[in-house]
């Protein structure tokens, strides 16, 4: 199985990017727990691309791509925006209380949490970010 979209840096594509997720996840016969998670993961890492990939007011895509090979789903979220490698944020101190925690780094957190694993890329002026999901 491999499907892609391509999507405008604009955050009102989200519901056609959780279509193309649902359609995956359908595809690949996930759960509907684990597909709301995927979800939620891929709406996370998608979103912190459109909010910060490129300056504001500059149009700009990004393309997922979803494969599932190996009983592992993964999915690649690639730009050509700004590099940023969010998997360089350090882990989140969630013991710590939400005054005393910095702003930001909670949605890599969650991807974290959420994927059994996160990688990133740049590579010919592109960020390629991978996450994959095991599946049974």
């Amino acid at each position: 199985m491999q499907h892609s979209i391509t999507l405008d840096n604009d955050i009102e594509q989200v519901p056609t990017l959780a279509d193309f997720v649902d359609q995956v996840c359908e595809e690949v016969g996930i759960d509907l727990a684990v597909a709301i998670q995927m979800n939620l993961a891929m709406e996370e890492a998608v979103v912190n691309v459109m909010s910060y990939a490129y300056p504001e007011g500059t149009e700009g895509h990004v393309t997922i791509e979803a494969t599932d090979a190996d009983h592992v789903l993964t999915f690649t979220v690639t730009d050509s925006g700004k590099p940023f490698d969010p998997t360089a944020k350090a882990e989140v101190d969630t013991t710590l209380s939400a005054e005393e925690r910095p702003i930001g780094g909670l949605g890599i957190h969650l991807v974290r949490q959420l994927m059994d694993s996160v990688n990133y890329e740049r590579s010919d002026g592109k960020n390629i970010l991978t996450l994959r999901k095991k599946i049974d």
